[in-house]
């Protein structure tokens, strides 16, 4: 019974350390950079996660960004600086929303053209269909009457355009 009393402590001091080794605290001059830091957190991606920002992201990488951040703004640093920064040394991915460039027109573009290019293959899908379903095949003999037809209305329409 002691035994299973001292590893229940144990177990309880170590979640309640751990946790309390998690949280980063910041420590900044005025609230202005204190609110860049918190933005500019929130808009990072975190390279690793893919999905979160560094904010939310318990990576290592994300910490270390993090840090990084905060670094850069005691340093002085504005919020462009960093994002500058942090693009030049992870890439576009970095950024939640990427500037529109050649290398990223793909992915701006790209929604637009499958879905103009899937309305485009429908429409002429059904044309297609409607324009097959109106064809009519003619045997020999209604072909023949067709011809006559024709001829007709070319000589009428001929001499409608010798009279008038």
């Amino acid at each position: 019974m002691m035994k299973c009393l001292f590893f229940t402590g144990l177990l309880a001091a170590g979640v309640i350390f751990s946790s309390h080794a998690i949280m980063e605290v910041y420590k900044f001059d005025t609230p202005e950079k204190e609110a860049i830091f918190r933005k500019l957190s929130n808009e990072l991606r975190c390279p690793k996660c893919q999905n979160n920002n560094i904010a939310d992201s318990n990576s290592s990488l994300a910490r270390d960004l993090r840090m990084k951040v905060y670094e850069m703004l005691i340093e002085g640093k504005n919020e462009s600086e960093i994002t500058d920064y942090m693009i030049a040394r992870y890439g576009n991915f970095i950024i939640y929303n990427p500037p529109v460039i050649a290398s990223t027109l793909i992915l701006w573009a790209g929604p637009a053209l499958f879905v103009f290019g899937g309305f485009t293959v429908l429409v002429m899908r059904s044309q297609r269909s409607n324009a097959s379903k109106n064809l009519v095949r003619l045997d020999n003999e209604e072909k023949s009457r067709l011809v006559i037809l024709l001829n007709e209305t070319v000589v009428t329409k001929e001499n409608e355009d010798n009279i008038g």
